[in-house]
């Protein structure tokens, strides 16, 4: 008989769950919880939160404020902000956990694979040569090593602070055209 460990599980089995979008209730969380519902960073138009149902660990999702299911209903700020959050999640993952690749992703749609369609996210999932180990190839099992709070606090650090550099166009010493 084989066993797979993971008494993490039973919390999250008993817990109560809440109605309506996962990916809001995280959004919507207060800050000083952030641990608590698994949000690494907020920006102004979305945030960094990891899977609770992780590919490999350090399995990340970027998502935006707005609850849409498509692209073309972000705005702009929205989508440009999701761009650098995923940049900036390679980055701390990179330091973190020295993955040699990464997917970078999103799925449009319940037959594309989305799990929570109404709600665009894009997932960032580091990677290793070897990762796809006997337990995914024989029993479609995913092992993740290491507890997802514990996970959490390796990479939070590396995350660092969303500072725009002011545009040059817009300012005096940048405006050419007159003013």
């Amino acid at each position: 008989m084989e066993r797979l460990w993971s008494p993490w599980r039973m919390a999250y089995i008993k817990e109560e769950k809440p109605a309506g979008c996962v990916l809001c209730h995280a959004l919507n969380a207060n800050p000083s919880d952030d641990r608590e519902h698994l949000v690494l960073k907020r920006g102004s138009h979305a945030l960094i939160v990891m899977n609770l149902y992780p590919y490999n660990n350090g399995h990340l999702m970027v998502v935006p404020h707005s609850h849409a299911g498509t692209l073309e209903t972000l705005s702009d700020e929205a989508l440009s902000e999701m761009m650098q959050l995923i940049k900036e999640a390679i980055a701390a993952l990179g330091v973190a956990f020295g993955p040699e690749g990464f997917n970078v992703g999103l799925n449009l749609g319940k037959v594309a694979g989305a799990g929570i369609e109404a709600h665009i996210h894009f997932h960032v999932v580091p990677r290793w040569g070897g990762d796809t180990n006997f337990m995914t190839v024989t029993s479609g099992t995913r092992v993740i090593p290491e507890d997802i709070r514990t996970t959490y606090d390796q990479i939070k650090p590396h995350l660092r602070h969303l500072q725009t550099a002011p545009n040059p166009s817009l300012t005096k010493e940048g405006n050419k055209g007159g003013e």
